[in-house]
């Protein structure tokens, strides 16, 4: 991201605001928004706890032309969103929207590809192509897998055109665009750490992206 000192920011489903306030720490003038009313007070307790200024905002993505009127410089999201988003070019819509001409918006997300598998990587379960909903009923939660919760998910997958291609179709220019073969969060089953901080899928080792990353700045005119 750069040297972020002054820059406006708009973290998009920043849940409890974590890198939102990080991002603040580090100059930038930061606004976090998210579905969850929990996470947004979670996200307002933590941020006056650190002594930020960081901003939060509780609104699904898609309505946030609705309820915010401000531009930003920067627009970023990480690890774990457009799963949780059924329409990408209404997605790219609103980024393009915040952004200022020339703006950035820059992204770290998981790859399609992993979503292809079951949970616990035996086989290939899923289309990679967004062709409908994708229900399903989990125990436990990404964050805690043992606790004692039953929940019932909507997701969608999305391929890497599909991602790239929202965002073109809106006026935004791929500037970078990275594949990684590590994760940096041991968020899936079976994973193991084979150097600190990046974890892996042993049976499929370096021979799978498990991350992507990218960097994007709308067209001036």
């Amino acid at each position: 991201m750069g040297d972020i000192k002054d820059k406006t920011i708009l973290h998009l489903q920043c849940h409890f605001g974590q890198d939102s306030i990080s991002l603040s720490r580090l100059g930038g003038k930061v606004t976090g928004i998210d579905l969850s009313d929990t996470a947004i007070a979670a996200a307002d307790e933590l941020a006056q706890k650190c002594g930020t200024n960081t901003q939060f905002i509780c609104t699904d993505v898609y309505n946030l032309p609705n309820i915010l009127d401000q531009k930003f410089d920067i627009v970023f999201t990480s690890y774990g969103t457009i799963g949780w988003l059924p329409d990408l070019d209404r997605w790219a819509k609103v980024i393009s929207h915040f952004l200022n001409p020339g703006g950035k918006f820059i992204m770290a997300e998981f790859h399609p590809v992993v979503w292809m598998f079951d949970d616990d990587f035996e086989g290939v379960k899923y289309n990679y192509f967004n062709e409908k909903a994708i229900v399903e009923t989990y125990e436990g939660t990404y964050a805690d897998q043992s606790a004692d919760i039953v929940q019932e998910y909507v997701m969608w997958n999305h391929s890497l055109a599909e991602v790239l291609q929202s965002l073109i179709n809106n006026g935004i220019a791929i500037h970078q665009f990275r594949e990684f073969d590590w994760s940096p969060y041991p968020c899936f089953r079976h994973v193991e750490e084979f150097e600190k901080g990046k974890w892996r899928i042993p049976q499929f080792g370096n021979k799978i992206p498990l991350v992507f990353a990218l960097e994007t700045q709308k067209k001036s005119s």
